[in-house]
């Protein structure tokens, strides 16, 4: 049985002749039925509702299947052109600026109390924009919020959402739209200028323009139960429209050293094995590092001391690891 506060909306909406509330108040009544897995339920409202329901099909391996034991063939189904991730990264995980996690933290609970809000007439946000430099947290950010809401985590696919043919590539985004509305998930769009483009660009022919228009009216209508978090590297790119279109912007910098220095701190905490270098000092000697890198170079270390179990010299590892960080920032013009 749906909660009181859908049935609420429901009421409310129809006794108002809403129909796009009205809607959206269904669609979230079937994503509830879903994620209780009473899929005949969420399938006949689906149904009701005029949208043809494409439960997932995976094999073993992840992979899409026909049904047959084969795998489909390019375009064959919704399911080409997104894949969906059981979320593991949590927020905890991460090592975010005080403002990120206040920011996260309030949309977190936001959907978490989203039966509270919906009984004053209110709904959760769910559309985020993350923007800054690559490697800083972006796509971890997207499943972790995923992974805190209890969500899958779904990512266009741009092989699968990008056609040559004019009008394909809007048609394959109602696809994906029609199909997570339903579904109570994060929607994930990584490098959303490579849709989302600024329609004034003399350049951007006329089928770019449309898809644009296209995408912001799926966001637009996105029930609140669907999160969409797009992300993208050049803010500067996005069309002007698709910013106030976003509740939560957030940006995302390369870690200031007291944020390197909890990173490697966290690091060293787990291999439980004394150093002679400081978490302090590690964190001043990769000043400048995107959390990416940060990542990269403690996961070395992790498989160069595993490796060389059960004598392994910690300390002598750092410090080639360090070393190695050094001589790659030398000859790389642009750290």
């Amino acid at each position: 049985m749906a909660r009181s506060d859908l049935l609420l909306s429901l009421v409310r909406a129809g006794t108002a002749g809403d129909s796009i509330r009205f809607r959206k108040a269904v669609e979230a009544v079937i994503a509830e039925e879903r994620a209780k897995n009473h899929s005949v339920l969420a399938s006949q409202l689906t149904e009701q509702l005029g949208q043809k329901d494409e439960g997932p099909k995976e094999t073993a391996t992840g992979h899409h299947s026909n049904g047959n034991g084969s795998h489909l063939t390019p375009y064959h189904s919704v399911h080409d052109i997104f894949f969906e991730i059981v979320p593991r990264r949590t927020l905890a995980d991460l090592v975010l600026s005080t403002a990120v996690q206040t920011t996260v933290r309030e949309l977190v609970e936001e959907h978490h109390r989203q039966a509270l809000l919906r009984s004053y007439n209110l709904q959760p946000r769910n559309r985020v924009l993350l923007t800054g430099p690559p490697g800083n947290g972006k796509t971890s950010l997207a499943e972790g919020l995923a992974q805190s809401l209890a969500v899958p985590l779904i990512v266009a696919r741009y092989e699968g959402v990008i056609a040559s043919y004019l009008g394909e590539t809007a048609g394959r985004l109602r696809r994906l739209f029609d199909y997570v509305r339903t579904r109570a998930c994060v929607l994930f769009f990584d490098e959303f200028d490579t849709l989302a483009k600024e329609r004034g660009d003399i350049h951007e022919t006329g089928e770019i323009k449309r898809v644009v228009s296209s995408l912001l009216l799926q966001i637009d209508n996105l029930p609140s139960h669907v999160v969409v978090v797009t992300a993208t590297n050049h803010p500067e790119l996005l069309d002007r429209a698709v910013w106030r279109r976003f509740q939560v912007r957030v940006e995302l910098q390369p870690p200031t050293l007291p944020l390197i220095e909890e990173f490697v701190g966290r690091f060293l905490r787990e291999l439980e094995q004394p150093l002679r270098v400081s978490p302090q000092a590690l964190a001043r000697k990769l000043k400048g590092a995107s959390y990416s890198e940060l990542e990269d170079f403690t996961c070395d270390v992790a498989r160069r001391h595993v490796l060389a179990l059960p004598e392994s010299d910690l300390n002598k590892i750092v410090a080639e690891r360090l070393e190695q960080w050094r001589q790659r920032s030398v000859q790389n013009p642009l750290k």
